[in-house]
């Protein structure tokens, strides 16, 4: 694909969508690192339903620790892996409160230091919450990025490099989530609505027929 088609494309999704953002609910750094957390493997309307019950109780790292592992585990139970995620919380909580003054550090390293936190989650917090121009790739991106050769790529770190290299810095910060919800709601993994998408005459996607 050539820029001037990925231009076009970032220019439609940002024209649809000026102000994208997460579908996962928070009101901090915090919460939505939790939340990111807590979303693997687990789409985000669970994690919302999960977190509207743990959040106005456990706002803050000092708050969580106090309910503990089994306090967590009540509140997230319906998520999958929630019994690594409880412990990867609590863990998370207490290296924030006892090394970095309970507070989300805005630093790649920091943030991949705690556990459960990879790369992915990392880049979201960064993007997220603190307005950086990093592209977490997960399944939706990975997909609409090959699907529609925009950034094809043989796995997720391959991707991430060619949407940082091919995205031009004025989309950089909102791409993450364009293609996120476009990938979510129109490039679906099965049945892609290409009738409904608005950048179909820019797709290189080409579905096999009988």
């Amino acid at each position: 694909m050539n820029k001037e088609k990925r231009y076009e494309i970032l220019t439609r999704l940002r024209a649809n969508d000026p102000n994208p953002t997460t579908e996962l609910d928070f009101t901090s750094p915090f919460e939505l690192l939790i939340a990111v957390l807590l979303s693997a493997q687990a789409t985000d309307v669970s994690v919302n339903k999960a977190t509207a019950k743990l959040f106005p109780i456990a706002r803050t790292p000092d708050e969580m620790l106090k309910l503990g592992v089994d306090g967590v585990k009540q509140h997230i139970k319906t998520i999958g892996l929630f019994n690594s995620k409880a412990e990867n919380t609590i863990k998370t909580c207490r290296i924030l409160v006892e090394q970095h003054n309970s507070q989300i550090p805005e630093n790649r390293e920091a943030l991949e230091a705690l556990p459960g936190v990879g790369r992915k989650t990392a880049n979201v917090v960064l993007n997220t919450a603190f307005g950086w121009p990093t592209i977490a790739v997960d399944t939706h991106i990975f997909r609409l990025s090959n699907r529609t050769r925009f950034a094809p790529g043989k796995d997720v770190v391959e991707v991430e490099k060619k949407l940082i290299k091919f995205v031009p810095k004025e989309f950089k910060v909102d791409v993450h989530h364009w293609f996120i919800l476009h990938g979510r709601y129109v490039c679906t993994a099965r049945r892609p609505k290409c009738g409904a998408c608005i950048i179909e005459d820019l797709c290189e996607f080409k579905e096999k027929t009988d």
